[in-house]
C-alpha cells in the first residue's frame, strides 16, 4: 500500500461479522450455544423461574400489539393444518380422547368417595 493511500474504514456490521467469524473459527461452532446456556443457567439461578415467565409475557404482549390477534389466529390455523397433514385426520380425535379422559380422572379424584361409587 502506498503511503498516501488510507485504508477503507470497516462498517460496524462487517467488523462484527469478522469478529464473530474469528471467534467461531477459534472456539468452534458450538461456542455460542455453550456460553448462552451458561448465561441462561446463571440468570435462572440469580433471578428465578418467575423472571422468565415475566419476560415471556412482556414479549407476547408486545407481539400482540405489533401484529394483532388475527396474526396469531392465522398462525395457529396454519400449524393445525400442517399437523393434520402430517399426523392424519384422526390425530385430534385421539389426543382429544386422552385429554378428556385425564379431565374425567381429575374430576373423579376430587369427588367425595360416596359420589365416586366407592364405600
Amino acid at each position: 500500500m502506498a503511503e498516501d493511500e488510507q485504508p477503507t474504514p470497516m462498517t460496524r456490521a462487517s467488523a462484527g461479522r469478522k469478529g464473530g467469524d474469528l471467534v467461531r473459527d477459534t472456539y468452534g461452532e458450538d461456542y455460542y450455544r455453550r456460553i448462552g446456556k451458561k448465561g441462561g443457567t446463571t440468570l435462572k439461578e440469580k433471578r428465578g423461574h418467575e423472571y422468565y415467565r415475566q419476560i415471556a409475557r412482556k414479549g407476547g404482549e408486545a407481539n400482540v400489539r405489533k401484529y394483532g390477534p388475527d396474526h396469531f389466529a392465522e398462525m395457529g390455523k396454519k400449524g393445525g393444518n400442517t399437523t393434520k397433514q402430517r399426523q392424519g385426520s384422526d390425530f385430534y380425535r385421539r389426543i382429544g380422547k386422552m385429554g378428556g379422559a385425564a379431565k374425567q380422572r381429575a374430576r373423579k379424584s376430587q369427588m367425595p368417595l360416596r359420589q365416586r361409587g366407592e364405600p
